[in-house]
C-alpha cells in the first residue's frame, strides 16, 4: 500500500488529496488543531492528524516519526509554502525522496532565491541582506531610495516596510532587533507585475500559464483595494518573453519536480523584466480557480498526478491546454455573505464563496472582453462590498 503524508498549516489541497485517493494513494493529512472541523475530503482520507499550531519543527518532526511506527510514508508534500521547510527536514531526517533543506531555502527564502536567481544571470532588484552595516551603507549610497525592507520568509506582501531614506531603515532595524538579519533590503521597482504558474517534470517546465496583476498585490496588501488579475494575450511578446523566463528559472533554482507559483515585474523604468519570487507551492488567492478556468488545468490535480507517478516509476503526461482567457476580481467585503448575483455577464463561470469576501472569475476567447469585464467589476465591487482595514499580522489563507 503507498502512502503519503501531507502537511497543511492552512485549508487547502483539497483536490489533491482526492486525487491522490482516486489512483490508489492512500493520504494522511497533517494539520493544526483549529483545522480539524474544516471541509477536507475525509473520504480520500486515511487518516486526519491534527498538532497545536504553536509546536516547533522538532516537535512536528517528532510526531511524524511517531506517526510512522504503525504505517510507512512513501513522500512527504507540503500543500502550503510555510510546510515546506518542515517537510524537506523530515525527507532529510528519514531519507525519503524529494526536495531537500538546501533546495526548499530557494523556493522559500527571499534571500536565497535572489542570490540563486542572480548567479543564474536572471535581473533581479538591487538587493543587500541585512548583515553587516557597512554593507548596508554602502548599498544605499549606491542605490537611490525607496527600497523595500522585507522578510526573507513570508509569502505575498506580508510584513514589507518601504523605506524612503537611511535613518528610516535605522530605525525599522532597532525594532527588529535580533530578528533583523531575517529580512532583506532590496530596491523599490515601479512596473507591472505578472505571476506565470507552472509545472515541474523532471527538470523540466511542462506547463505555464501567465497572467498580470491590476494593482501590485504590495499595494492592495497594505493600502487596501481590488485585487484583479488576467491571462496574458498568448500571441503577445509578454507572453513569449515570461514563458522563456520561466521555463529557465524553476530548474536553475534546483527543482526536480512539483508546481510553482513565481512573479516577475516589468520595470517601467527599462521595460525589462526582473525575478521578483517563487513558491513551491500552487498559488493563493483563487489564483489556482483561475488558472484551471483559462486553461482547463487543475494544478492541484496534476501535481498528485506528479508524485504519483514519481513513485511509482513511471513518465508524467503534462496535459494539453485550453487556451481561453479568464480574469478574477476580488475584495474584502463589508458583509460577511456579499450578494454578487447582480454581476449577471454571461462570461462569469465562478462566484467565489469565502468569508467576508466578494469574488468572480470571468472567462473569453478574447482577452480584450476579459480586460474590459474586470475594469468595469473592479470599479463596481469597490463601490458595493470593498471593505478596509489593516493588512493582516499573518496569512489567511
Amino acid at each position: 500500500m503507498q502512502r503519503f503524508l501531507c502537511i497543511a498549516s492552512y485549508e487547502k489541497g483539497q483536490d489533491f488529496l482526492r486525487q491522490c485517493a482516486e489512483m490508489g494513494v492512500r493520504p494522511t493529512l497533517l494539520t493544526v488543531d483549529e483545522l480539524r472541523d474544516r471541509a477536507w475530503p475525509r473520504e480520500a482520507l486515511e487518516d486526519l492528524a491534527t498538532v497545536p499550531a504553536e509546536l516547533s519543527r522538532e516537535q512536528i518532526l517528532n510526531t511524524v516519526c511517531w506517526m510512522v511506527r504503525g504505517r510507512r510514508f512513501d513522500r512527504i508534500v507540503a500543500l502550503d509554502e510555510f510546510d515546506l521547510e518542515i517537510a524537506a527536514q523530515i525527507r532529510e531526517h528519514m531519507r525519503i525522496p524529494g526536495m531537500n533543506i538546501s533546495t526548499a531555502a530557494c523556493y522559500r527564502d527571499k534571500l536565497a532565491m535572489r542570490t540563486s536567481a542572480r548567479r543564474s544571470g536572471f535581473l533581479v532588484p538591487e538587493f543587500c541582506g541585512v548583515f553587516n552595516y557597512d554593507d548596508l551603507r554602502a548599498y544605499m549610497a549606491r542605490v537611490p531610495a525607496p527600497w523595500l525592507l522585507k522578510p526573507r520568509a513570508e509569502a505575498s506582501a506580508l510584513g514589507i516596510r518601504k523605506i524612503q531614506e537611511p535613518e528610516q531603515l535605522w530605525r525599522s532595524l532597532d525594532e527588529l532587533g535580533d530578528r533583523q538579519s531575517y529580512f532583506l533590503l532590496e530596491q523599490f521597482v515601479p512596473g507591472e507585475i505578472f505571476h506565470v504558474d507552472s509545472i515541474v517534470s523532471e527538470g523540466r517546465v511542462v506547463f505555464s500559464a501567465v497572467h498580470q496583476y491590476g494593482r501590485p498585490p504590495m499595494q492592495v496588501m497594505h493600502e487596501g483595494g481590488v485585487f484583479t488579475t488576467r491571462t496574458v494575450d498568448r500571441g503577445g511578446n509578454d507572453w513569449k518573453q515570461l514563458t522563456e523566463l520561466n521555463a529557465r528559472l524553476a530548474p536553475s533554482l534546483g527543482m526536480e519536480r512539483g508546481v510553482t507559483h513565481a512573479e516577475y515585474i516589468r520595470a517601467h523604468a527599462d521595460g525589462r523584466f526582473y525575478f521578483l519570487e517563487i513558491a513551491a507551492r500552487v498559488g493563493g488567492a483563487f489564483i489556482a480557480d483561475l488558472v484551471e478556468v483559462s486553461t482547463g488545468v487543475n494544478l492541484w490535480r496534476e501535481w498528485a498526478k506528479l508524485e504519483v507517478a514519481n513513485l511509482r516509476g513511471e513518465t508524467y503526461l503534462p496535459p494539453q491546454p485550453q487556451e481561453n482567457y479568464a480574469g478574477s476580481v476580488l475584495c474584502l467585503a463589508r458583509t460577511a455573505e456579499p450578494d454578487t448575483s447582480g454581476f449577471e455577464a454571461p462570461e462569469i463561470v465562478v462566484r467565489m464563496q469565502k468569508h467576508h469576501h466578494a469574488g468572480l472569475i470571468v472567462r473569453s476567447e478574447k482577452a480584450e472582453r476579459v480586460k474590459e469585464l474586470l475594469e468595469q467589476y473592479s470599479a463596481e465591487f469597490a463601490e458595493r462590498f470593498l471593505a478596509s482595514m489593516p493588512p493582516p499580522a499573518k496569512p489567511t489563507s
